[in-house]
């Protein structure tokens, strides 16, 4: 996710910062399910991305708005919680759910 479509993005932003050499996806995927906690009793991952291998989930086509795939994806379902690991490092979309 771009700096400008992390801005268009409704909802919450939390940006962490992760000192770890070896930081893969599941643990990754593990901090942000943590961190996204703190806002929502049970949190829905919707999509996420990798800034290291440029993989991103879910892998198909949405839209022709210009916006990645995933952002899409996500934004469609209402997602409304952004968890930036390391500056794009790893991102996930969440859906709050009370």
């Amino acid at each position: 996710m771009t700096p400008k479509e992390l801005n268009a993005f409704k909802g919450n932003h939390i940006r962490l910062t992760v000192v770890d050499e070896n930081l893969d996806y599941s643990a990754a995927r593990d901090i942000a399910k943590e961190k996204a906690r703190e806002l929502s009793a049970d949190p829905m991952l919707l999509s996420w991305f990798s800034g290291k291998t440029g993989e991103y989930y879910p892998r198909t086509e949405c839209g022709t708005s210009g916006k990645p795939a995933w952002i899409v994806f996500a934004e469609a379902r209402d997602a409304d919680i952004a968890i930036n690991i390391n500056d794009g490092e790893y991102i996930f979309l969440y859906l709050s759910i009370p």
